[in-house]
């Protein structure tokens, strides 16, 4: 869940106002390099503005990070984005999202045909996003509240691990969850205020980290993490 930064405030009505939104948002996102257009047809589908209460839904298809309540914002849709094409996803894949917050970036990957299993250490917020996956129909997503810099060994090994919210470090629990057969992670990490994206890799259990570019997100709080 990414920081949140200067908002505008406007507002819009209408489904015609709101498609137009999201056809040119996705225009935009291709235009900054996102390329993988199974991450833009999922994008495409997706109501963001289910995923926002208030006045913040008229601002759905702006590419800014929002609040969600429990000091937390949905991320902007770039970095949604970004990550998930980071990821060279595959149909029926199994990943693991530390961090649901809103629950949009869990239905992106569920759109895709993944198996997605999240999680989310604020019960409030992991609710709320349980009744927005299921009703848009997102049913076989797997989530649960807890500590997610520990992952979720039970279901382990995962494909593809997804961190939204910025680490100190890697967490060892998640490495250790990576598929050994070239399972990858992104994953920001920095300090509390700025970060730069990693992508990890595992080969045949040994790992590899490229680095990308940075984003702000909000800190990843946890035993392998920041403390509250």
């Amino acid at each position: 869940m990414q920081t949140l930064t200067n908002t505008k405030i406007h507002t819009r009505s209408g489904g015609l106002a709101v498609n137009l939104d999201r056809r040119q948002l996705i225009e935009e996102l291709r235009e900054r390099g996102i390329h993988d257009e199974r991450v833009l047809a999922a994008m495409a589908i997706i109501p963001r503005e289910k995923f926002l209460d208030g006045p913040y839904a008229a601002h759905a298809y702006e590419d800014s990070a929002l609040p969600i309540g429990e000091g937390q914002t949905i991320s902007q849709p770039y970095t949604v984005a970004y990550q998930t094409q980071s990821l060279e996803l595959k149909n029926g894949e199994k990943v693991l999202e530390i961090g649901t917050g809103s629950g949009y970036q869990t239905a992106v990957l569920a759109q895709m045909g993944l198996r997605v299993y999240t999680i989310e250490r604020h019960v409030a917020l992991l609710e709320q996003a349980r009744k927005r996956l299921e009703t848009l129909g997102y049913h076989k997503v797997i989530s649960r509240a807890g500590d997610g810099t520990r992952g979720w060994p039970e279901f382990a090994p995962y494909d593809a691990i997804l961190v939204t919210a910025g680490a100190p470090d890697v967490p060892e629990s998640l490495t250790k969850q990576l598929n050994p057969n070239e399972g990858r992670m992104v994953i920001p990490i920095g300090d509390k205020s700025r970060q730069r994206m990693y992508l990890i890799r595992n080969s045949n259990g040994e790992l590899s980290a490229e680095e990308l570019i940075n984003f702000s997100f909000v800190p990843l709080i946890g035993s392998e993490g920041w403390t509250a």
